[in-house]
């Protein structure tokens, strides 16, 4: 059973810094590409980052040069780098995975077929 829990969220004010990691069991890591997101209240998931098995990346609008994506896969974790913080960011951020022969978009919520449970991040003004 494939299993993806986050960890790192927290409050922090804006202009700081945090790194959520997201940690995937039950599947061999560098066959799964993976996708951050993230859930606003009253507002629908919306893409952060996406990295593929072979760390080929990809960015959401609100993402570009302030978040960034990374994988080790010898120890089956995926990382989100959030740099400059604002309180729009605040959100519950999920992990997500999808199996590497899919040759999905990785964009869209539908593309995956793993989830995590979410980490919450505060950002404050």
């Amino acid at each position: 059973q494939v299993q993806l829990v986050e960890s790192g969220g927290g409050l922090v004010q804006a202009g700081g810094s945090l790194r959520l990691s997201c940690l995937l069991s039950g599947r061999t890591f560098n066959s799964v590409n993976m996708g951050w997101f993230r859930q606003a209240p009253g507002k629908e998931r919306e893409f952060v980052a996406a990295i593929r098995w072979n760390r080929t990346a990809y960015y959401g609008d609100s993402a570009k040069g302030r978040l960034f994506i990374s994988r080790d896969n010898a120890k089956n974790t995926m990382y989100l780098q959030m740099n400059n913080l604002k309180p729009e960011d605040t959100a519950v951020y999920y992990c997500a995975g999808a199996p590497s022969y899919s040759g999905s978009d990785l964009r869209r919520v539908q593309d995956y077929a793993y989830w995590g449970q979410g980490t919450q991040v505060t950002v404050s003004s």
